[in-house]
């Protein structure tokens, strides 16, 4: 029937079917559509845009939303940035990271002060955000010694007042006396051969130490953090004794007088005031330098999405351990769920036919191709688990009386998937993160998000200096310089325009008057 013979009614009727299935099909065709990145929604935000957040690399986050501000899914090759000099040119090395679909990490290292920054953000030759962002003022190289009060550089960096870990280690020191402290260790631990110990002191800034034992080299790491610390503020006087081997050391109760040690690693048994490792704190410092293997290269590349990774749990290492030798034997009696084998043998040298060969070099990177991580203790505590927390697979960490400055906040289950320290039940809770896919890629994603929050570079470096901050407050008598200790100089500074305090004061007093 022709439109024009219908009815008023029909004619309601035609119309208000045509304008229900358009509206059907738009809603069908906008369901369906591709998502469309959004500049404008997108964000940029992070310590990195600052000129007061000085450390040896600054970073800073993209995150890519789509119209609905939702995180954009697809990984897009038209991200850029460049980072420069504002006015002049300036040596920065600089870098894009994609963490995960739509959030990336860039980070930049400074090679020279540079009188501002200008970071550009790009998309498809569109600006990101309020890209490009300005940062006024100097910004200081590493090696620049441009101090600021302690306070002021805690507070520049949004570091936190107090840690747990912390709290926990120097509760069993309210009032410290250095001079016996000393005399009570050089007894017990100046055994050449048997111990390595350092005794700092840190006097008007500058960093001295005598050490004690065989093997000191490791006392580099103990000098490269006290020099960087000093070069961006004013550290307390205070002495201190540092162990430079991997064991804990004083394994007195508290009713016995403990002494205070700082050791990279804690354990049940003793009462050793942990500091971040020398590890993650070389890792820190040397970021986008000599060290390829970081917090925040491991995010960079944690491999294939987790639908994508090998659903077999991966392990690496040496033979620092029996339970190491262990999970080989594991390995072997269940091929289809570990892959797992030694890299190297020194402790367990006559068994290397039994538990051998060794296996070739792969890349930590690559570790991350597969879905689960094992994450067994060496000599003391696995030093690499702040990488595998990072790298997007779920780790599987074996029950241990050692510890790092940040165990106190991990929670099993919710971080981590723990295991019997004799490995009894590892192949069943292997078992259980494949039957709940859902649950252990949750875990993963925890365990990432915990490592975005307590193990960035800031977070090192704030836990160092609150760290020998609240320590200082502990010692009763004043800190000096002993006979026979090393200065530790800083390196030769170069294009370094720190401000004169002395002489910004007169030129201030000038203009007043």
């Amino acid at each position: 029937m022709p439109y024009k013979q219908c009815s008023i009614l029909q004619r309601e009727l035609i119309c208000f079917a045509v304008i229900f299935l358009t509206h059907v099909y738009c809603k069908d065709v906008e369901k369906n559509a591709i998502p469309t990145i959004s500049l404008k929604n997108s964000k940029v935000y992070g310590p990195g845009l600052s000129a007061n957040f000085t450390v040896p690399v600054r970073y800073f986050f993209i995150e890519l939303l789509d119209t609905e501000h939702r995180s954009f899914s697809s990984s897009p090759e038209s991200l850029n940035i460049q980072v420069s000099g504002l006015k002049e040119k300036c040596r920065i090395w600089y870098q894009l990271l994609q963490i995960k679909e739509g959030l990336f990490i860039a980070r930049y290292r400074l090679y020279e002060t540079c009188v501002g920054v200008q970071i550009d953000i790009v998309y498809e030759n569109q600006f990101v955000a309020d890209a490009p962002y300005v940062i006024e003022g100097l910004i200081f190289q590493e090696q620049c010694y441009c101090p600021k009060p302690i306070n002021e550089w805690l507070s520049n960096l949004n570091c936190p007042s107090s840690y747990t870990q912390i709290n926990d280690d120097l509760k069993l020191f309210p009032e410290i006396d250095m001079r016996s402290s000393i005399e009570d260790a050089l007894q017990r631990f100046n055994h050449p051969g048997s111990y390595s110990i350092c005794h700092y002191s840190v006097i008007s800034n500058q960093v001295y130490r005598k050490c004690f034992g065989q093997y000191v080299g490791f006392s580099m790491f103990m000098d490269e953090i006290l020099l960087s610390l000093t070069r961006k503020m004013y550290l307390p006087d205070l002495e201190l004794i540092a162990n430079l081997g991997d064991w804990p050391l004083e394994q007195r109760s508290a009713a016995e007088k403990p002494i205070p040690i700082f050791s990279w690693c804690g354990s049940k048994s003793t009462k050793d005031i942990v500091m971040p490792t020398y590890d993650v704190t070389e890792a820190t410092l040397e970021m986008m330098g000599r060290v390829m293997v970081d917090i925040l290269s491991v995010m960079g590349n944690s491999g294939p999405s987790w639908e994508q990774k090998i659903p077999k749990a991966f392990w690496r290492g040496r033979d620092s351990r029996q339970e190491r030798l262990d999970l080989i034997k594991l390995a072997r009696e269940y091929p289809d769920l570990i892959n797992a084998s030694l890299t190297n043998f020194f402790f367990f040298r006559k068994e290397e036919a039994e538990y051998g060969p060794k296996s070739e070099y792969i890349s930590f990177f690559d570790f991350f191709k597969y879905r689960y991580q094992i994450n067994i203790d060496g000599t003391v505590a696995a030093y690499r688990l702040p990488y595998l927390l990072a790298g997007g697979s779920l780790v599987l960490k074996q029950d241990s009386d050692f510890y790092e400055h940040f165990y106190n906040d991990l929670q099993p289950m919710v971080h981590y998937v723990p295991f019997n320290r004799n490995l009894s039940n590892l192949v069943d809770k292997l078992q259980w993160a494949i039957d709940h896919d859902n649950e252990a890629q949750t875990i993963a994603e925890n365990a990432q998000n915990f490592a975005l929050s307590n193990l960035m570079p800031k977070d090192i470096l704030c836990y160092y200096a609150v760290l020998f901050n609240e320590y200082s407050k502990r010692l009763k008598s004043e800190s000096i310089i002993h006979d026979n200790m090393e200065h530790i100089k800083q390196p030769v500074q170069k294009s370094c325009l720190c401000p004169d305090e002395n002489k910004l004061q007169a030129k201030f007093s000038r203009e007043e008057l």
